[in-house]
């Protein structure tokens, strides 16, 4: 069974004191600074770490320093911090996961409510009767418990193969960057990664990324992994130049961008659940950021897997393949940071209509009011 999200409604979470949104293959995160478009992709990380093995209800509540770190500043009465899911599978059936919790006083956080509904019926519905006899029942999810969570365990799979990337080039090249990590979205262990890829297959995916990069990175005409001496792996590239044989580089001699392409390409070869991307921009040259959405949607037509990015780039809007209802528009509130799809603005559609491109019509909703205000800073 292969799911997808297809809603997503939180309360009380981060910047959000209230967001419910359609989700498709592609999310397109606008906003300005501070908006919370890594908090709102961090809900699905949320959901990852809840069932990643090794991970759970403590364990997601303690990466974020606790639920009150997580609780939207505008909470009122009601503080629960809710998270509720809506999935569809390939076959058309509907799944929905619900998840309440808090955090009283001194006590351990604990699960309010957890509710599965299967095509609308109630799969699972707590706090149940053993619930109220053993509150410490509380203080786990169904979703993370093999013994319990067999009616509805392919979302629990479904949730732990999401993966979150953000490369950050110079973790990439620290010589111990994988020691003591796993899954690390920020490259740490990135190249531990591709080394412990099964060889055919991890040969067969660096060889489309050097055909890939062909166009972007020219000079490069081959890319292998190896590992050292001490076992340690090293992406190596050749590159052509004035010596017949070329020269060959390790990973850190690859500019930034380089790096980040190699891991944006690697990340979207795989096959597995949705992929959240944090500004893919950076560092890349606007000519390569204004065919990210092309190359995003080609990857998806063979992988399945769905992709919500964060951005700021002005560039990568100029594609008109990105449909309205693909981008979401983040502006904060004294109530919170409001969500809304780009198609839900009457007056982005008559500008689109007028002749303005994307960019245009949505970027100026989201930027700053007043930039010049960090003048301010450099007056004496």
């Amino acid at each position: 069974m292969s799911l997808k999200f297809c809603r997503l409604w939180l309360q009380n979470w981060k910047n959000f004191l209230e967001v419910e949104v359609d989700i498709g293959d592609r999310l397109f995160l606008v906003g300005p600074n501070a908006s919370g478009k890594s908090n709102f992709l961090d809900a699905f990380r949320f959901l990852r770490d809840l069932a990643l093995p090794g991970g759970g209800f403590r364990e997601a509540i303690d990466r974020r320093w606790g639920v009150s770190a997580i609780r939207c500043l505008s909470a009122r009465r009601n503080s629960d911090v809710e998270i509720r899911a809506s999935l569809q599978d390939t076959g058309g059936d509907r799944w929905e996961y619900q998840l309440a919790f808090n955090q009283d006083k001194q006590r351990p956080p604990a699960v309010k409510k957890e509710r599965v509904e299967h095509n609308g019926e109630v799969v699972l519905d707590r706090p149940n009767d053993e619930d109220k006899r053993d509150s410490e029942r509380l203080t786990q999810t169904y979703l993370e418990q093999v013994n319990v969570n067999q009616p509805f365990r392919d979302i629990a799979f479904f949730f732990a193969s999401i993966r979150y990337l953000h490369i950050v080039p110079q973790l990439v090249r620290e010589p111990d960057r994988s020691v003591g990590r796993t899954n690390d979205p920020f490259g740490g262990d990135f190249l531990e990664q591709i080394a412990k890829t099964q060889e055919r297959t991890r040969n067969a995916r660096l060889g489309r990324i050097r055909k890939a990069l062909s166009g972007a990175v020219p000079q490069l005409v081959e890319i292998k992994m190896e590992r050292d001496a001490k076992g340690t792996p090293h992406l190596h590239g050749k590159y052509e130049h004035w010596r017949p044989q070329g020269a060959w580089q390790e990973e850190n001699q690859f500019s930034d961008g380089t790096l980040r392409l190699i891991g944006l390409l690697w990340a979207i070869l795989e096959k597995g659940g949705p992929l959240l991307l944090e500004e893919p921009e950076l560092s890349l040259h606007p000519g390569i950021v204004r065919v990210l959405p092309q190359m995003l949607a080609r990857a998806q037509r063979q992988t399945g897997r769905q992709i919500f990015l964060s951005t700021h780039s002005q560039d990568l809007f100029t594609d008109e393949g990105i449909g309205l209802d693909e981008v979401l528009l983040l502006r904060p509130s004294a109530e919170g940071t409001e969500v809304k799809l780009a198609a839900e603005f009457p007056e982005i559609k008559a500008l689109l209509g007028g002749g303005s491109n994307l960019a245009e019509a949505i970027l100026p909703k989201t930027g700053p009011t007043e930039p010049e205000q960090l003048f301010l800073a450099l007056d004496p």
